[in-house]
Parts: structure tokens; sequence; C-alpha cells
């Protein structure tokens, strides 16, 4: 115990205390069936009695006194060879058995008699016979015949062809180990005519027939003792108390057998054909005396105890004991130990494959991450080179065209021509700027957008001298766009109003743009001439806004009516936007 504590303390210290503490609880457990198989070992012996052999799978296995047998997980058959230790006793002694865990109570290998029915013919040779066997012990047996439980019991017998007449036989010659006591009384056999007559006495209970004179130990009228010893065959009862007289066979000899029988010169009469019925009570005990051979197939894993126990001839129990304790051990894949490795190989596993999982999924979120960052920075280059260089050179040409457009002494004709190029240089340093803004990483957000809309959208309007309104409620912060999804839409509000001012007659514009239902939303109205939607089909321009809305997996609406105006509606779904921002 002392060594498991400093087990426990010196991992605790290790970071493993749980994981121990959990180990060694189990093997406590495991531990607690082979203490309690200690405690019933080494049990009182009785050198009366022994077990000759034990024989596993057809194989015999040695077996050493006051030690347990470990058998293997996968026996399948166990037989127990057992019996009295020597053959010179006094008298044969019969011997139960039971296996503790096993069993639910003692057993023994039952022994035999008889009743028979011998049918004669008219020369006196036997010509049939009819047998009921006795096995075992009957209930309420006390290993008495005067105070035992005697139980009713009826035959029937057909009389068969060339019978003449019949006699009883009671006998204890069954199987030569039988040892044991067998009592009957009140036998009566009644002969019952093929003609349905009623039924007469052949043979009435002996006792009744010998009247209240006969000795108590003599043999009943018309009766007598017979066999190997004779003198097995017995009276019991008295004159006194004639309901439990009868007769019996006390058979304590593995060498003889005794009778009782009717005497054959006597035999009844009977008809080819009639009926015999036969009524009588018995109570016995039979047991072997010799060496007995008990199977077992399939033992559970588990402890066991093999136990012996001396029992009287009469069925009596003694103290003569001995016993063999087993063990069938667990089949090592149902082991404790077993599944505690199993179970710690799985969180094993489980830890190291989600240790794994979860590294592997840091690390491309890493190159995930690494490449975004590689392609922000190569964005805000390229931006940053369009603007200082680039844009710079064109502004350049833009300031020496219109510098050349001032001078007078030029003809009207060039300067004419220096002033359209001046005019396109300044757009293109205008769509310079708005191509700079769309890659500049540092833009990939809400807030960039709709501030980028407002001023263009005012840009535009003022150029067209047109009313801008700007309906902007507040948007939450730091919603990711990537530079595609901006591009389109600005492309789309854009398209959006230089169809206002191409073809609306407009006096006023008004942007909306709002974040509702985790979706971004942007109308356009104006209060122009308006159309009619079904009546006119929409132009490229419309053509080209609604295939920018579906790459980026928005949607695009259009409503519009005569003289009251034009509305086109965006709408984006914000999840679509992160997405397309990752």
């Amino acid at each position: 115990m002392q060594f498991r504590i400093d087990l426990i303390n010196a991992c605790r210290y290790r970071g493993f205390s749980l994981l121990w503490l959990i180990i060694v609880v189990v093997l406590s457990l495991v531990r607690l069936p082979a203490v309690g198989a200690d405690v019933v070992r080494d049990r009182e012996t009785d050198a009366l009695l022994g077990i000759r052999s034990v024989i596993v799978d057809g194989a015999p296995v040695s077996q050493r006194p006051a030690e347990k047998l470990r058998l293997s997980p996968h026996t399948r058959a166990v037989r127990f060879v057992f019996g009295p230790t020597t053959n010179a006793l006094l008298q044969p002694i019969r011997i139960r058995f039971k296996l503790d865990g096993y069993d639910e109570g003692w057993r023994e290998q039952a022994g035999e008699m008889r009743m028979c029915v011998r049918f004669l013919d008219g020369t006196g040779d036997q010509v049939n016979e009819t047998i009921f066997r006795v096995v075992g012990q009957s209930a309420g047996w006390t290993g008495n015949p005067e105070t035992a439980l005697f139980t009713p019991r009826r035959e029937t017998i057909v009389v068969p062809p060339h019978a003449t007449s019949f006699w009883v036989v009671m006998s204890s010659a069954g199987p030569p180990a039988t040892v044991g006591v067998y009592a009957i009384t009140n036998l009566v056999i009644k002969t019952q005519s093929a003609n349905n007559a009623p039924p007469t006495i052949s043979l009435p209970w002996a006792f009744e027939a010998a009247g209240p004179g006969m000795a108590a130990g003599g043999a009943p009228a018309g009766w007598m003792r017979d066999g190997l010893r004779p003198s097995m065959a017995r009276v019991f009862g008295s004159d006194s108390t004639p309901w439990i007289k009868g007769l019996a066979i006390v058979d304590d000899d593995l060498r003889g057998h005794a009778d009782w029988h009717t005497i054959k010169e006597r035999a009844m009469p009977v008809t080819p054909g009639d009926s015999l019925v036969l009524e009588w009570d018995e109570a016995y005990s039979f047991g072997l005396a010799g060496p007995v051979e008990i199977p077992y197939a399939n033992l559970p894993a588990g402890f066991y105890r093999f136990r012996l126990n001396e029992v009287s001839v009469t069925g009596i129990p003694g103290e003569a004991e001995t016993s063999l304790a087993i063990e069938v051990p667990l089949a090592f894949w149902r082991t404790p130990w077993f599944w505690v490795s199993v179970v710690t190989l799985l969180l094993a596993a489980g830890a190291g494959g989600w240790r794994y999982v979860s590294w592997r999924r840091r690390r491309l979120q890493m190159q995930r991450l690494e490449q975004h960052l590689a392609l922000d920075r190569e964005r805000l280059r390229i931006a940053q080179d369009i603007h200082d260089d680039l844009g710079a050179r064109v502004t350049q040409i833009s300031l020496l065209s219109a510098m050349a457009e001032g001078k007078t002494s030029l003809p009207e004709e060039a300067r004419a021509e220096f002033g359209k190029v001046s005019q396109m240089t300044r757009d293109m340093v205008s769509a310079l700027y708005e191509t700079v803004w769309a890659v500049n990483p540092e833009n990939d957000n809400l807030d960039a957008l709709v501030t980028y809309l407002c001023q263009m959208s005012n840009q535009y309007c003022a150029q067209a001298r047109l009313r801008c309104r700007l309906e902007i409620p507040e948007t939450p912060p730091g919603i990711p766009l990537s530079s595609q999804v901006r591009h389109n839409l600005i492309m789309a509000v854009k398209e959006a109003l230089h169809n206002v001012i191409k073809h609306a007659r407009a006096t006023e514009v008004r942007l909306r743009i709002a974040f509702e239902m985790s979706a971004l939303s942007i109308s356009i109205h104006d209060d122009g001439c308006g159309f009619d939607t079904a009546t006119r089909p929409p132009g490229h321009g419309f053509g080209n806004l609604s295939r920018r809305l579906q790459a980026i997996g928005g949607s695009f609406a259009i409503e519009s009516r005569w003289g009251v105006g034009t509305t086109v509606s965006l709408r984006l779904p914000v999840a679509t936007a992160a997405a397309g921002s990752a």
C-alpha cells in the first residue's frame, strides 16, 4: 500500500496522477477475486475420500494437495474421477459431490434397484419380464423406512401371450456399485379381465394375509428371501404399527445382492390379454459406492471448489469431506488488464489523433494566413507602384497637356487636341486611383466600401449637376470584403449611376447603403422619367450589372414606373462576402 501511495505521489508531480490513480484502482479490483479464492483454500480433508484424477479436454492433469488447480481459459470439458481412497472398508460408503460456483446443491451418482413381474408358461418357463426401475432417492427420505415418507405408485401390465401365471420380485440386482435402501408397503396386485368384469385381487398385501401372529423378523406368507446375500432382505415395522410395516432391502455389499419375491411354486394364475394393476407405496435411497466419473462442460471463467462428502448406505451425510480448488481464468481479451490497455491505447490514439488533426489544421491555417499576407503584401506593392510610378507619369502628361493647351502660340486645332489629351489623362488618373483603391488590402472591409461609394456618388452627381442624397444607417464594424467583391459592387453602382445620368433625365439621386438581416443591401433611386420593365428589355448595362452580382453570390433587382423613377437594388449575403474575402 505504501508503495502505491509513493507511486501516486511520484506520478502526480509528473502530470500523470489521474491516469495512474485509475490504473491502481483497477489493479486493486482485479486482485479481489484472487483474494477471495485464497480464503476458501485448505479446508479440512479426510483420507477416506479422494479425487483420483482430473481429466481436462481428454488429457489428465497433475494436481497437488492443498493447491489450486489452474486450468486453461479455453477449457472445454473437465472430468473428475473420485471415490473411496481404499477398498478395505468395513462398510461401503456413498459419495455425494458439489462444484461450488456451478452446482446449486449436492448431487450424487444415482444407483438403481427394481421391482419385477415375471410371467411363466404352463411348463414353468419364463416367457416375459416387466421391470419397474427405481433410481436415486425419494422425497421425504429420513434414513429409516419406519420414519420416511412413502410415495404411492401405480403400474399396469398387459398379460403377454402364452403366460399362465406370474410371480413378483423385489431386487437390488442393479449396477454392482449400487448400495442403499429400498422399502415398500401395501403392495396389492389386481387382475382386470379383458371382458371388463370387476377386478379381482390376485395378490393381497402380504402382512394383511399373514395375520397378527407373525414374528417381526420372519418372512410374510407367500414371500421369501433370495439372492447372493439374502440377509440384506429385511422386514421393517412391527405388529403394533401395521400401517408402516413392509419389506426392505438394505444393500451394503458391492459384490452381492438380495431379493424379496413371491414363492415361484405358488405363482398366481393369469390369462393372456388381461391387465395386471400393481399398487404399492415406496421409499428409497440409492447411490454408487465405487469410483465415479463426473463431467462438466464449458465451465465459465471463475473460481470453483469441487467438494466430496461421505454419505452412509442409508443416505445420511457424514463428516468426511475433501475438496479441490479450481480456477478457470478469463481469456486475455476479457481480462481487465486487456481492456485497461485497450482503453489506454484508444485514449492515447485519440489524443494523438486529435493533437495531429489540430496541429494539421493550425498548420493549414498558418499556411493560408501566410499566403493571404503574402498576397496582401503583393497587392499593396502593386497599388503603391501604380500610385507612385504610373500615376505620377500620367499626372505629368496631364500637366504638360494642360500647359500646351494654354499656349497661345500654338494653332487652335493643336490646342484643342492637347485639351482632349489632358481630359483623357485626367480620366486615366481617376481610373488609376480607383484601381489602386480596389487593389489595396487595407480597404478590404465594409467601412471603406461605404466611404468610397459615397465619395464616388457625390462626384458623379456633381459632375452631372444632380442632387445626391445619402442614406447610410450605422453599419457594424469589422466586416471583411474581398477586393473582388468590392470591385464588382463599385462597378455595379457606377453602372447604375451612368444609366441615371444618361437616360433618366432625373434631378435627384438617392443612395441607400444598409446592413440588414445579415446581408448588405445597396439601392440607387432616381426621380427621372422611368420606363416600363415589361415592354422595354434591359440593355447591356443591366446585363453586365446582373452578371457582376451573380459572380459574387449576390442578387439584382430593378423597379421602374413612367413618371415616377427607377430603383436599382443590389443585395449580397454577408456569409458569401466573408467567404469571398477568405
